[in-house]
Parts: structure tokens; sequence; C-alpha cells
């Protein structure tokens, strides 16, 4: 599209649509600069809507106020900018007693889409569930039309968004299946929705379909937008980080950094850099998300910190804290869960599970509450967080039974979201007694050597003898040696044994 007229308006408009943004970004300043008024509303309205993707949300906020000069008929669409940015008041103010809406399809869905996204952060009991339901009814006018014009986001991403920080995958994924199937957005919004697919199939522990969300992603045509591949990379560390991956994590992280560094922090993409807080936590690599986390912060505190929102950032934040040893950060994040939790019932499981946490790292460990929460925690989406928390548990406590039940309850959790037949999961004597020997092990850290656990992180990513004494430098018969006094330790009786107990033993430390 390099041929067109660099002061085409429309031109730019069909760029944009086309998913070619930097051709749409040229044509719609150039409009904006030498075009009629009509040009340069026109060009200003691609420009609101191709800055997002590329993760400059203030700056699209900044031409919604330019073109709220201009005279009415663009307000729907500035409250996602604004809002997204903290200009609450501006945002609401952007729709306050407007009533010269277009009646037909698309300015409805633009009508619906501030509504919701404002309804989101009223923080009053219901006012999610109201907020999701805005966004549905958007979404489904939307691609019931056939006009197509540029969005900075589609109401199904952003629907979806709403869902998933509930850790309601099941209720996302109709709205992005509706969006991929009518390609709502066109081809500047296919990728969106397909790495915002990988992200609830990651929540719901799916790691194929994740993996295939990933692939079909990746097989767009040209280069990720900032907004997109940060979503990407986060999702790829937070499926390295539950298998255990550290190797595939230090692979990682230069991507991450490098999409930190391209996408500032706005309330769309607090989910991603929550979870690269938490593998900067493991990766010892704090101060390279700390700018971020602290804008994150700002930006919730102007917004009221609406639990909507909020509940996944918190969350994550304890979990870096409790992942870095942090316990004033840990229990900072356990009273903003609770704040939460007087309007957010999504907020309830994790605000509960924060305190008993922090319970179990201060040695007070009680299996029945450790149990609830895990059990709890699975219902909202965080199963993997519930096996961790009953993980540390059955290591901390000082009761046999007690660390069984808990092993099994770690183990349970981690069959996230299938149905099972109802009744308590049998315990075996053998799995008794290798959780007792975990537990054990795990109490007399002092005898497990800081090698020992290289080693069985190496293990647990699958390398062979020999690719771990090269990558330790040490002899593969010294690698041997280690591996079998762990498993004597530990008491596994098989190979299969060995990576089952590693990964509790390995997987629950701080």
């Amino acid at each position: 599209m390099t041929d067109l007229d660099a002061g085409d308006a429309d031109a730019a408009a069909r760029a944009a649509l086309a998913g070619d943004l930097g051709t749409a970004l040229r044509l719609a300043d150039a409009a904006l600069r030498t075009g009629d008024d009509e040009g340069r509303v026109l060009g200003a309205r691609v420009l609101a809507a191709v800055l997002p993707q590329r993760g400059l949300l203030a700056r699209a906020a900044e031409v919604h106020r330019w073109l709220a000069r201009q005279g009415p008929g663009t307000a729907p669409d500035a409250v996602l900018s604004l809002l997204g940015t903290g200009a609450l008041d501006e945002a609401r103010a952007a729709v306050a007693g407007r009533s010269d809406a277009l009646p037909g399809l698309r300015g409805g869905a633009e009508a619906l889409v501030a509504e919701g996204l404002l309804a989101s952060v009223d923080g009053r009991d219901g006012s999610a569930g109201t907020s999701l339901s805005l966004l549905v009814r958007a979404t489904t006018s939307l691609a019931a039309t056939a006009e197509r014009t540029p969005l900075a986001d589609s109401p199904a991403a952003l629907g979806a968004l709403l869902a998933l920080h509930r850790g309601e995958p099941e209720l996302a994924e109709p709205l992005l299946d509706l969006a991929v199937d009518t390609d709502l957005g066109g081809p500047a919004l296919r990728r969106r929705h397909l790495v915002l697919r990988a992200w609830s199939a990651t929540l719901r522990d799916d790691e194929p379909a994740a993996r295939a969300a990933l692939t079909a992603a990746d097989d767009q045509p040209g280069a990720p937008e900032p907004r997109d591949e940060l979503v990407a990379v986060a999702c790829e560390v937070a499926l390295a980080r539950r298998d255990g991956d550290t190797r595939r994590l230090l692979e990682l992280w230069a991507r991450a950094r490098q999409a930190l560094l391209r996408h500032p922090v706005d309330l769309y993409c607090l989910l991603p850099v929550g979870e690269l807080a938490i593998a900067a936590a493991r990766l010892g690599e704090d101060r390279w998300v700390e700018p971020h986390l602290a804008e994150a912060g700002t930006l919730l505190a102007a917004l009221g910190d609406p639990p909507s929102w909020s509940t996944a950032w918190h969350w994550a934040r304890l979990q870096a804290a409790i992942t870095a040893d942090d316990r004033t950060a840990a229990g900072a994040h356990a009273a903003a869960l609770d704040a939460a939790a007087a309007t957010n019932d999504r907020a309830v499981a994790p605000a509960r599970a924060a305190h008993v946490w922090l319970a179990v790292l201060a040695g007070d460990v009680d299996a029945d509450a450790v149990t609830a929460a895990a059990t709890a925690l699975r219902a909202v989406g965080l199963a993997r967080d519930g096996a961790r928390l009953a993980g540390e548990a059955a290591i901390r406590t000082t009761d046999r039974a007690d660390s069984a039940a808990l092993l099994a309850c770690a183990r349970s959790t981690t069959a996230a979201r299938t149905p099972t037949a109802p009744g308590p999961t049998p315990v075996p004597d053998a799995g008794a007694a290798r959780a007792t020997a975990v537990t054990r092990a795990r109490r007399e850290e002092a005898q497990l050597t800081d090698r020992e656990r290289d080693i069985a992180e190496l293990v647990l990513e699958g390398m062979t003898y020999r690719e771990i004494a090269g990558r330790l430098f040490l002899s593969t018969k010294t690698v041997e040696h280690h591996v079998s006094r762990i498993r004597r330790r530990l008491g596994s009786e098989s190979r299969a044994e060995l990576f089952s107990d590693l990964k509790v033993l390995v997987g629950a430390a701080p």
C-alpha cells in the first residue's frame, strides 16, 4: 500500500483495516497535517485506532482530546483510551448526557463498549457482571454489521479480558470464537484474538490448545504489534513457569524485557505484566519490571483500584512477593485482595487463600484450611496456584498424615477443571510414604545441597545425565551419583515417581 496518496485519509483507514499499520500511521499523520477539516478528523480517528495496537494508548487519548474539541460524534470510542490510561473523570465526561449516537449497529456497539468499560470500574456489587453483559452485547451487535472501520480494540477482546481477569475462561472463549469466526476488526485484530485465546487456554491448563493458538498467531503475516507481542511472550512465560522449565524462562526473558520496553503499562495489559512480574521474581530480575509495576499501581489508584481489574493484579503481585520471599509486600497485596473481595465475588477465594498462604509461610499449617483454599482457587481459574499452596503446606507441616493429604490435594488440584468422579481421591500407601519422604527431605533442607537442587531442576526439564553434566561442568558419573542420592532420599521407586516427587519438591519452593 506504499503507492497510496500520502494525504488520503480514506487510504489510511483502508491500510489500518488491512493490518498495514505502518502505512496507516503515515497516511493518517499526513492527513492530520495537510488535509481539509473532514480529512483531518478522519486521519485523527485512524490514529486513535492504530496507536493502541502499538502500545501507545496515552497518545491515542491525546488524539481523542483533540477530536473532542472538533465537534460531537467521537465520544464513545474515546472511553477506551481515556479509561485505559487512568483518566476516569474524562472518560465519564465523554459520554455524560450524550444523545447524538447513531442508532445503527455500529453506533450502538460503540455506546455499549463505553458503558461496559465504565461499569467495569464502578466497584459496586454486580458491576462486573453488568460490564461483561454489555461487552457481550456489543460484540454480537458489531459482528452482525458488514461495516468495517478501524478499531482500537474489539469488544470481544475487551470482554474476554474482563472474563480472564475474573478467572472465567469459559466466558472469554465464546467471545473470542465469535470474533475469529466473523473476522471482527479484520486483519489488524486477528492476532489479538488468537493470543487472547492462548491466554484463556493457559488459564484452563490446556497447554496443547494454548500452543495451537500461539502458532496460529505466529502464522499471521507481518511482525506482531507491541500489544500482541506482550501478550504472546507473557503466555509463553506462563507455560514455561507452569512446567517448571527454568531454562525456557531464561531463554524467553530477553524477549519479555523487550516487549515490556515497547509497551507502556495500561489497564488492558495488566495480566501479561503481572505474569512477567512473577517470572522476574523467580529469575531474580525484579529490577527490570519495577518501573512497570509502579506505573500499574499508579494507574489502578487513579481508577479507584477497581476490583474487576485489580484482583488478578494483586494476586500476581502476591505470587511474585511470595517467590521473592518479601513478606511485607505479600501482606500488602493480601490486604488489597481483602478490599476487592468486599464487592467482587471472584476475589473472595484469592483473598482467603492469601492469608492461608501467609500463615503457611509463617509455619502455621492448617491442613483443612489449605485444602479448602486450594479447592476454591481451582474454581476461579487458579488451579496451579492452589496446587503450589498445597505443596508448600505439605513441605512445611510436621504432621505425616497432613503432609500426605496435602500432597494428594496438590496433585489432584493440578488436574485442573476436568470433571472427576465425586468423593475423595484415595491415597495409596506408597504415595503416602513418598509424600512423607518429600516432606522430610524438604524439612531437612541443609541435606539437599544447592548442587542437588540445580540437578533436580534440570532433570525436570527432561535433560539427560550427559546434558546435565555438560551444563554444570560435572562428570556424568557425578550427576548419576547425585540423582541416585536424591531418589533414595525421596523413596522414589521409578523414574516416573522421581519426576512426580521432584515437581512437588522443586516446584513448591519459593
